[in-house]
């Protein structure tokens, strides 16, 4: 027997009902309804009517997050399916982090001869740029850019702007960038994403020069774009950079974007201004779990550990369900203080919010132990683990075992971190170092030459002083910059005074079996000491000094920098690889626990 019909003005209602419904994301009532129509026999469909509300049923269920209920309604609709429900089917399930499964359905269609439309290149293009690398079909953005070209909307702006995206999310930037120049019409999403593009793959003077670029144009940027260049001022610390990106956001009122928001608490946190990070925090107009995220990790990484908690219960309270990155930004603050009692609570209550400890919290742990000298505490912890602890969880343990000098421990920890397959430089000089602190050369030198036979390039210190406009990049003992005599001339000024007031160079990382004089000239010139050496020369009394460093800064810096405030009455803040240090009148915010 046939399904009966619905009245057109019925079926137009009933269409109008799901309509709302799922603007609401009103589950229940919209089940109700779906119950309703199977019991009238008006779905399956048959009718042209029939295959309005089936269609409305799986964009309601794509909704309510439940792309499964999509796929049967979906299956209802009258067989062969329109492109419009392919689409919205694809949509489905792109929208609800199935990437794989999108971008099968799109082959599907079109193995079912389904032409692609300008509406399902974008989302198949959006399913490639999403799923995981290992589950991405082979080419498939080639493929998949090759199949839109044969198409009427090769030339579409959509259409090219999800291709240019999709090459960018993958890996392809040569290909988004020269799709992205040809194309004869651009929108904000094609300049947005070649911008992100560059800037995760790090190449951010390509990025800064796509982003000046759009606006010598006149791009209209939204929040999105503006997010992106604001976290690479973060990521390269361009503090002058981001405070004109953040006064053009002000001014185009796109700073009261929660993404603008977070990434603008980024940046001066990473540059070292952390009040003015919690000024922008505090005025936000709208906050979502990521600004909640940028200020515990800014509270964090400055020493402001009674703050990240305090934020915490504050995010709580404001109905903000904590993720995985919220863990990790307080047991960051818990390892940067040295609480053990507290770190070990926030491990253990993560699975009462439904969230399993990852790798990367479980290193955080391992630091937070090793740091207080429970090496061993942290070494069960690692054999405890349900995965196959990564290269970042032995290398905590292994700084651990350089701090306290635990060449034994350290052994180990080198040897199962080079078995994950890890080339880092790092772990053989932390290896090397530790057995020079210990007072083993024979062994230090033994992993220094283990480091060459492995043909593993020692990493170079580097630090850099933004000022002026201009950022002025310095290696440890390097005479290369233009005012080079006058950086070594200021620095042996202060250094007199400060071994007058007390100041002893601490050569026990050297990792050479040289005489104390020259361990000590080994020292004294570190690419941060020189670095600060130009603040003092340039950088007007009153103002800090902001160096940041791409490693960790040594013992013997750490205390010398703290010698150089006292003698010459400045502030330094410096950011090495683990976190901030601001040193004043001799003492620094972390309390010499780093």
């Amino acid at each position: 027997m046939p399904a009966p019909l619905i009245l057109p003005t019925v079926a137009r209602e009933l269409a109008e009902l799901l309509v709302a419904l799922s603007a609401a994301r009103a589950l229940p009532k919209g089940q109700q309804l779906h119950g309703h129509l199977l019991k009238a026999g008006h779905v399956p469909a048959t009718a042209s009517s029939h295959a309005l509300l089936a269609h409305h049923l799986l964009t309601f269920y794509a909704r309510c997050a439940l792309p499964d209920l999509s796929l049967r309604a979906f299956l209802d609709l009258p067989a062969p399916p329109l492109p419009a429900a392919w689409s919205s089917l694809i949509s489905s399930f792109a929208q609800n982090g199935l990437a794989a499964a999108a971008f099968d359905t799109f082959r599907r269609m079109l193995a079912a001869g389904v032409p692609a439309t300008d509406r399902s290149i974008p989302l198949a293009a959006k399913a490639v740029a999403a799923a995981e690398t290992l589950s991405r079909p082979p080419f498939s953005p080639h493929a998949l850019h090759g199949l839109a070209a044969k198409t009427p909307f090769a030339g579409d702006v959509f259409v090219g702007s999800a291709i240019v995206d999709m090459y960018a999310k993958c890996g392809h930037l040569a290909d988004a960038r020269r799709l992205f120049d040809d194309m004869p019409e651009r929108n904000v999403v094609s300049w947005s994403a070649l911008i992100c593009g560059y800037a995760d793959a790090g190449m951010h003077p390509a990025a800064m020069g796509i982003f000046r670029l759009a606006l010598e144009e006149a791009v209209p940027v939204n929040d999105y774009t503006v997010s992106s260049i604001i976290r690479v001022c973060a990521a390269a610390t361009l503090f002058e950079l981001g405070a004109q990106v953040h006064a053009r956001a002000t001014k185009t009122a796109l700073d009261a974007s929660p993404f603008v928001s977070s990434s603008l608490v980024s940046v001066y946190s990473k540059c070292g201004l952390v009040e003015c990070a919690y000024r922008v925090f505090n005025e936000a107009p709208e906050k979502n779990l990521g600004i909640w995220n940028a200020v515990l990790i800014a509270s964090a990484q400055h020493g402001h550990t009674a703050a990240a908690f305090e934020r915490f219960m504050e995010m709580q309270k404001a109905g903000f369900q904590p993720n995985h990155i919220t863990f990790l930004c307080l047991l960051t603050a818990c390892s940067y203080a040295g609480l053990v009692d507290e770190g070990k609570r926030y491990f253990s209550i993560m699975k009462d919010y439904g969230i399993e400890p990852q790798a990367e919290h479980y290193a955080s742990m391992v630091d937070l132990l090793g740091r207080v000298g429970l090496i061993k505490e942290a070494l069960d912890l690692i054999e405890s683990m349900p995965m196959e602890p990564p290269e970042s969880v032995w290398g905590a343990l292994l700084m651990s075992c350089r701090i306290f000098k635990d060449a034994d421990t350290a052994a180990i920890a080198a040897k199962r971190l080079f078995e994950t397959g890890s080339r880092s430089s790092g772990a053989h000089m932390l290896l090397s170092s530790t057995y020079a602190a210990a007072g083993r050369h024979i062994d230090a030198a033994l992993a220094r030459k283990a480091m060459r036979d492995a043909g593993v390039r020692k990493e170079t210190g580097l630090s850099w002083l933004e000022a002026a406009g201009e950022v002025h990049t310095f290696a440890s003992n390097c005479r290369r910059h233009q005012r080079s005599e006058e950086i070594y001339k200021v620095l042996e000024n202060v250094g007199e005074k400060m071994e007058a007031a007390g100041y002893v160079a601490d050569t026990s990382a050297v990792v050479k079996d040289v005489d104390g004089d020259e361990k000590r000239a080994t020292v004294r010139y570190h690419s941060e000491r020189l670095a600060i050496g130009l603040g003092l020369l340039i950088v007007p009394h009153g103002v800090p000094i902001r160096v940041m460093k791409n490693l960790r800064v040594c013992d013997d810096c750490h205390n010398a920098i703290k010698y150089l405030t006292k003698c010459t009455g400045r502030v330094v803040v410096l950011r090495d690889n683990r976190r901030f240090h601001r040193f004043e009148g001799g003492v620094c915010s972390c309390g010499d626990f780093w």
